[in-house]
């Protein structure tokens, strides 16, 4: 597999807390969408680990075909 699979064509919104790591699926294989729960074993896709600037509310990507990983920018309205 080299090609993401689509999760969901929405974003995840969700709550992050400044300074902790989170490590956002991009094989979109996850259970736990939008986080790894290592599912990409089984694939040459590796998760993307993202340290939250501020405390607050994100929308990240759950389509696996943003520009700007982990962050939705709009592409699952792409299709």
């Amino acid at each position: 597999m080299t090609e993401p699979a689509r999760a969901a064509d929405t974003p995840a919104f969700t709550e992050v807390e400044q300074g902790k790591t989170y490590f956002w699926c991009a094989c979109g294989l996850s259970k736990s969408q939008p986080f790894c729960d290592s599912s990409h074993s089984v694939t040459d896709i590796s998760p993307l680990k993202y340290v939250a600037e501020k405390t607050g509310t994100v929308a990240l990507c759950r389509c696996k075909q943003t520009k700007t990983p982990p962050f939705c920018d709009g592409s699952h309205n792409k299709r």
